[in-house]
């Protein structure tokens, strides 16, 4: 058994706030480098050239690399073998992420309820999903995730007739659907099977997988190539404004499923598709 304190999450979920919304991860931004010496369209070309200036002025003068710091998402591994000592766990995480967007001076953007819509003034609470997986580890992944994005989104509960196709024409749908409003060129995550609420997850996963990287499922993988290739013949274009470059990457994740159904779900995500991993 291994013991890890809550002071040393809090101060690693603090650290990954700041991270997460002022760097993007190396393959996103080798995925925008490529992208700006493919994209065919002068104005798409321009377009990406002032996204990696961005992101440029946002590393050197340590400015969020988008005005919406989005709403933190917390994915947990926990180890079976780790014992967490100095209070509860979910209470260190929420501390962490009140710690990086005030002490980072992030956008605070959550309100503690839907309707009533009062600001909590420090972007807690956090979504937190937890996994218990085998070992003495414990893995954390932060991703910020703004809602011009996040609104984009799609599940449709298919039925299995549909098949393949039917689960292309769903995602080339939300895409289409989305259009500029995504703020591309975009990062999709699909998740393929469970149930209503498990594609979601498994679609919001899917984005914090590296964008160079294909699924280990062969068909999976010819899937992700084939809507990639779609998706950026359909003329959206960075910012929408029209070019060849509308998505960086398809990322699909799987699961088994009921006889009777073929849940998918879409989550975008813009070009600042932000995360931070550590293992402690």
């Amino acid at each position: 058994m291994r013991t890890v304190r809550t002071e040393q999450i809090t101060e690693n979920i603090r650290e990954m706030c700041i991270e997460a919304n002022h760097f993007l991860t190396g393959d996103m931004t080798e995925a925008l480098d490529r992208a700006g010496e493919s994209e065919k369209s002068p104005l798409g070309k321009q377009i990406l050239q002032q996204l990696q200036e961005n992101l440029q002025i946002a590393g050197e003068d340590m400015i969020p690399i988008c005005q919406d710091t989005g709403m933190a998402v917390v994915f947990v591994e926990i180890g079976q073998d780790v014992h967490i000592e100095g209070g509860l766990l979910e209470d260190a995480i929420q501390e962490g992420v009140r710690r990086g967007y005030t002490e980072g001076f992030l956008r605070k953007s959550v309100v503690k309820d839907p309707l009533i819509r009062e600001n909590t003034k420090d972007n807690t609470p956090a979504v937190i999903h937890y996994t218990i997986t085998a070992g003495d580890k414990l893995r954390l992944t932060l991703a910020p995730k703004g809602f011009g994005s996040e609104n984009m989104s799609r599940i449709f509960m298919l039925k299995p007739a549909d098949g393949i196709e039917g689960v292309k024409n769903a995602i080339l749908t939300a895409v289409k659907d989305a259009g500029p409003n995504a703020c591309p060129p975009m990062v999709v995550g699909v998740g393929i099977g469970g149930t209503f609420e498990k594609c979601a997850l498994m679609a919001k996963q899917a984005l914090t997988r590296p964008v160079n990287e294909h699924s280990s499922i062969p068909y999976v993988k010819e899937m992700e190539e084939e809507l990639l290739e779609r998706i950026n013949k359909t003329g959206i274009g960075p910012g929408g404004l029209g070019g060849s470059t509308t998505a960086l990457a398809v990322n699909i994740n799987t699961f088994p499923t009921h006889i009777a159904g073929l849940p998918v779900a879409v989550n975008i995500c813009c070009h600042v598709n932000r995360h931070a991993v550590r293992e402690i």
